[in-house]
């Protein structure tokens, strides 16, 4: 819903001062267009693409010419570490790269917000920590926000704000002091790191971590 692919069937979708739940599809088309990236588990590159290609594919839908997208694409894989394999096809390349390929296809189109679907779920842990630090470092140096799902514990250590979601209902949001954002929110609000727990019937508890 977030990314407005469903509709909800009651309250408010607002991200920046943009109330998406009001979008029709050509807009919210548009919105996902310029504002969202998606980062998936299976990778979804296209078999028939290189990697260039693959990175450089979202920006066909801005209409760029194709040496403006593969200079664009070529920025972010540079900075992503898989410029050497550009010329690779999927088949070519191991599950770590083509999930690179897959972070600079998602930041290819600048956007504000990073959806990402368990990530990491086709890797091994070794590539697993190295994916999850270059994304969190990507996400802090350029800004982003990143709304990562997973069930793994150790994957949502890396995140700044931890809501844990059982059967449909958030019972749990667990802010990690130690995260650069959250300090400088902690820090220009007065407040104390804390752990907010809502139980099934919304009723909330707070308490110090």
């Amino acid at each position: 819903m977030l990314a407005g692919l469903e509709k909800p069937s009651k309250g408010i979708i607002q991200i920046g001062q943009k109330r998406i739940d009001r979008m029709n599809e050509r807009e919210l088309v548009a919105f996902r267009r310029q504002n969202v990236g998606f980062i998936f588990q299976s990778y979804n590159l296209l078999g028939t693409m290189n990697a260039i290609e693959n990175v450089a594919m979202p920006l066909m839908f801005r209409g760029l010419p194709e040496e403006e997208r593969f200079r664009l694409a070529r920025i972010y894989m540079k900075q992503i570490g898989i410029l050497d394999q550009e010329k690779h096809m999927p088949n070519q390349m191991s599950g770590g790269q083509q999930q690179r390929v897959g972070i600079a296809r998602a930041l290819v189109i600048d956007p504000k917000i990073i959806f990402a679907d368990e990530p990491t779920g086709n890797l091994d842990s070794h590539t697993t920590d190295d994916v999850l630090h270059l994304m969190q470092s990507i996400v802090r140096e350029k800004n982003k926000t990143l709304i990562m799902v997973t069930h793994d514990p150790h994957i949502a250590s890396f995140a700044d704000r931890q809501i844990r979601v059982v059967d449909g209902k958030i019972v749990e949001t667990i802010i990690n002091p130690e995260s650069p954002i959250e300090q400088q929110i902690l820090k220009e609000t007065g407040a104390e790191p804390f752990a907010e727990v809502h139980t099934a019937d919304s009723d909330q508890v707070s308490g110090k971590l």
